[in-house]
């Protein structure tokens, strides 16, 4: 049998106090119990350890001593990884590691951390934009604390909250003449040159909200980031559709675009966050909450658009 730290412990309490009686009364378990355990330490090594004396208690021989000197140790530094690991899960310090695929992260994310960060002042933030697969498995194999990604390509073994839902909106150059309509309809959508999110999830959801209708004209472009789409379509290379709104119309290159609502009824994306609900530590659990907060507060009303 493996020695155990309960074996060392009742070994190394016995050999402090010189007697199995004594050592039963402090542990508050049978005499028996203290008497296997010293049997236990001494099959392991295959080494007499323990003098027995029945008039005067135990003793330990030289090899006894040294054999409870290192149980010692290895019993305190137990005791100390316990105690760490309830000051790592209570502390509101350390690094926090957030892997996000939601394009328009910078537009909310700062304003969490205002939240979550208040009252903290040792908290560094590890921040890596990647692709849906690639942030769960992250979350999995422990490489992030917590994730922000798009809940229809869920894992069965990813634990979510959802933070928001959001439909799909059409965007269009400032000067279409679409521009100036309230909202507008797929079968109008299909019709114009169409600039592709090219990313995983997204370009099939994408594509697949035109199998109802006949695109009249082809894609445009293929981009793998939400500003180079926003980019494209400002320069009237053609319209998108997206789903989470940047705070600015501003795009990158100056111009401007403009969000409007598909007044089809269309499935939407959820944009949902990934951590262990179960046994969060305390900055995780913080940073989780103020997401939540966040999207129930200004979520609704500043990163979709509804028709």
């Amino acid at each position: 049998m493996p020695l155990t730290l309960k074996a060392m412990e009742y070994f190394t309490t016995a050999l402090r106090h010189g007697s199995i009686v004594k050592a039963a009364a402090e542990l508050n378990i049978a005499a028996s119990a203290v008497s296997s355990a010293i049997d236990q330490v001494e099959a392991e090594f295959d080494l007499t350890l323990v003098i027995r004396q029945r008039a005067r208690g135990i003793q330990a021989n030289a090899a006894g001593r040294d054999v409870a000197r290192k149980c010692e140790r290895l019993l305190e530094d137990y005791r100390s990884l316990l105690i760490e690991g309830t000051e790592l899960k209570q502390s509101q310090t350390g690094t926090l590691r957030v892997g996000y695929y939601a394009p328009i992260a910078p537009a909310f994310l700062p304003q969490v951390f205002d939240v979550f960060l208040s009252n903290k002042t040792d908290v560094t933030l590890e921040l890596e934009e990647c692709n849906n697969d690639h942030a769960q498995d992250g979350l999995l194999n422990g490489t992030y604390d917590a994730i922000l990604f798009v809940a229809e390509g869920v894992r069965p073994s990813i634990e979510f909250d959802t933070l928001i839902t959001a439909p799909p909106y059409c965007l269009l150059p400032q000067s279409h003449p679409l521009a100036d309509q309230d909202a507008v309809t797929m079968a109008q959508i299909t019709k114009e040159p169409l600039i592709v999110l090219n990313r995983p999830v997204a370009a099939s959801y994408y594509e697949g909200l035109f199998q109802s209708s006949t695109r009249q004209a082809p894609v445009a472009a293929y981009a793998n980031s939400t500003e180079m789409v926003r980019s494209l379509v400002a320069a009237g290379r053609g319209c998108a559709i997206l789903n989470m709104l940047p705070l600015t119309s501003e795009t990158y290159g100056g111009a401007a675009v403009v969000a409007r609502p598909i007044s089809d009824t269309l499935p939407p994306l959820t944009l949902a966050l990934g951590y262990d609900s179960a046994r969060p530590r305390r900055i995780v659990q913080d940073f989780a909450q103020a997401c939540r907060d966040h999207f129930i507060e200004s979520g609704p009303t500043r990163c979709v658009i509804s028709s």
